[in-house]
């Protein structure tokens, strides 16, 4: 199939065009002019049911909706579409929005872009001791935008917002400076954007350095789900099948972390055949994927994804809480919920699809692990650990925070038993991160 992408700006010429409403074309481009809006042919034509679009998880997850915005955000843009207004007056517009979802949380640009020998690296992001994230230039798209994509900014165009960098020798030298690293995770965007071609400059790198530390290679991805072909009909997917065997080859792990939001994502014949490519080069597969509100806000439909994606030999990794950014307050669920249907979908597989851990928030200290609902002298508190921190110290301990029944994120909960801060939060010098950013 010959890939063909829909947005605002073709949006006519999608096949089932003349389903929309003009109501609901209207908003699609009022909001796609916030939130980036694009998807293809191959999600259009077989992951979506357009005989009942509206409720559809999958065209919701590619469709922008007239709620993933504030009513007041939303009629700001809908004038400016209305009044036909110049490109630079919606672009401000949106801009101002843009600034006040939260573009980048967790400290992405203030706390987790390092520095090596004066210089800024902002196509790298290092705040896990042991991992590294690369954005490689030529990645920083993808083949559909997810609406509830936590890295949406990437895509906007917006100064200052966007993480990229083409220099691998560069990428070499940081990871040379820092001993301790294990992981060099690609991402984006979606580096399976790249050809080939390109992303081999990058992988080749890395094999060719020999950096003693290495163990692995992750690539974040939403092409087995969006553009299986990448992996089995397009022109260079030989060749790309080919690199994922040097890199296995060469004694290094490879993780192909597929975002996989629903089980009608896997459920192709094209994935399927894309599936049994990849991990015929000796990479892996593994999953994840937040709790969504209107996508799989179900126990029911995480325990067959789980069982799905075990049946194709993919590895169940990750449940996450959507992040606090962008259209958050149309996706996420209250923290208690999330935890309900993850204790709902694990008690109902089997052992061997239980490598999945959540859910799990990823905050600026790190990534917290929901562990339960529980009582400690008569005080219902929900208990809470570290799968990973920017302190290693932090990883494991257990800590709790006051019950919230609405509560949809780490800033809203409270500690408990009258403690004034959790542990974790400033200023605590003791518990200061114990790896440098600065490099040698």
């Amino acid at each position: 199939m010959r890939y063909k992408p829909y947005t605002n700006k073709n949006l006519k010429s999608l096949p089932q065009f003349n389903r929309l409403t003009p109501e609901q074309i209207f908003n699609i481009q009022v909001v796609g002019t916030v939130l980036p809006f694009k998807t293809n042919n191959y999600v259009v034509n077989e992951l979506i049911n357009w005989d009942d679009f509206e409720n559809d998880p999958m065209f919701i997850l590619n469709f922008p909706q007239r709620e993933m915005l504030a009513k007041k955000h939303f009629n700001t843009m809908a004038a400016l579409v209305k009044a036909n207004a110049s490109k630079e007056r919606i672009t401000m517009a949106a801009n101002r929005i843009r600034h006040s979802l939260n573009p980048h949380p967790a400290g992405q640009i203030d706390k987790n872009v390092p520095v090596l020998d004066g210089q800024r690296l902002n196509g790298i992001q290092h705040k896990y001791r042991e991992t590294m994230l690369f954005f490689p230039t030529q990645g920083q798209t993808c083949h559909a935008f997810c609406s509830f994509c936590f890295r949406w900014p990437q895509f906007t165009g917006m100064d200052g917002h966007r993480f990229a960098m083409k220099d691998a020798d560069l990428m070499v030298r940081y990871v040379r400076s820092q001993p301790e690293l294990t992981d060099i995770l690609f991402t984006g965007g979606d580096p399976l954007t790249m050809s080939t071609k390109i992303l081999s400059v990058y992988l080749n790198a890395i094999i060719d350095a020999k950096l003693p530390g290495i163990r692995t290679i992750r690539i974040g991805t939403k092409t087995l789900s969006f553009w299986p072909y990448r992996f089995t009909t397009d022109k260079d997917s030989a060749e790309l099948l080919e690199l994922f065997k040097r890199v296995t080859d060469a004694g290094i792990h490879l993780a192909i972390m597929s975002h996989l939001n629903h089980p009608r994502e896997i459920a192709t014949p094209e994935c399927k055949r894309a599936v049994e490519a990849i991990r015929g080069t000796g990479a892996v597969i593994r999953s994840q994927s937040p709790v969504l509100n209107r996508i799989n806000a179900s126990a029911k439909i995480w325990s067959k994804m789980w069982q799905d994606q075990i049946s194709l030999g993919i590895v169940p990794y990750y449940m996450f809480v959507a992040r606090n950014t962008g259209a958050q307050d149309y996706f996420s669920i209250p923290l208690v919920d999330t935890w309900k249907i993850f204790r709902d979908a694990y008690s109902s597989v089997s052992g061997i699809s239980r490598t999945v851990r959540g859910p799990s928030m990823s905050a600026s200290p790190g990534k917290i692990k929901i562990e339960g609902i529980t009582e400690i002298n008569e005080q219902k508190v929900i208990a809470m650990t570290f799968v990973q921190a920017r302190n290693p110290k932090w990883v494991k301990r257990l800590f709790f925070a006051e019950y919230d029944a609405n509560a949809v994120w780490l800033d809203d909960l409270k500690p408990a038993f009258g403690d004034k801060k959790f542990f974790f939060e400033p200023p605590r010098e003791d518990l200061k991160v114990e790896f440098s950013h600065t490099g040698h």
